[in-house]
């Protein structure tokens, strides 16, 4: 099954020391999409951002890298929510937001829950 990772939710194994790759595989997940929109906002982030935080972006776009890159330029969240409606794929983010526009489209969601693991939320 295919699934797209946003910006958020490749920074979640720093900032809540969990391997989203091992949980997106125990869920049935095998096939990671990071669109370049996301890899842009990761670049912005790491130039603007400092401490912990920049840390965190810097290991998310090494991250990005372990996925399959697509060319999809734009604002992250509306890339995200064209692609996962025309691939068929579901979403891992932690985006409030985000999470309700692809609800409304019945795009399958995948959120951090107790911080501790990953899980399937629609």
């Amino acid at each position: 099954m295919k699934v797209i990772i946003d910006t958020n939710a490749l920074m979640i194994p720093v900032q809540f020391n969990v391997d989203i790759f091992t949980e997106l595989k125990r869920l049935g997940y095998d096939t990671h999409i990071v669109p370049t929109a996301v890899i842009n906002e990761l670049d912005k982030l790491i130039k603007n951002l400092k401490g912990e935080d920049r840390i965190a972006a810097k290991v998310a776009r090494a991250m990005a890298d372990r996925c399959k890159i697509i060319t999809a330029e734009g604002h992250a969240d509306n890339v995200i929510l064209d692609l996962a409606t025309g691939l068929s794929a579901s979403v891992l983010t932690n985006d409030i937001g985000l999470r309700k526009r692809l609800e409304k489209r019945h795009v399958p969601v995948i959120c951090l829950r107790q911080k501790n693991r990953l899980e399937i939320i629609s």
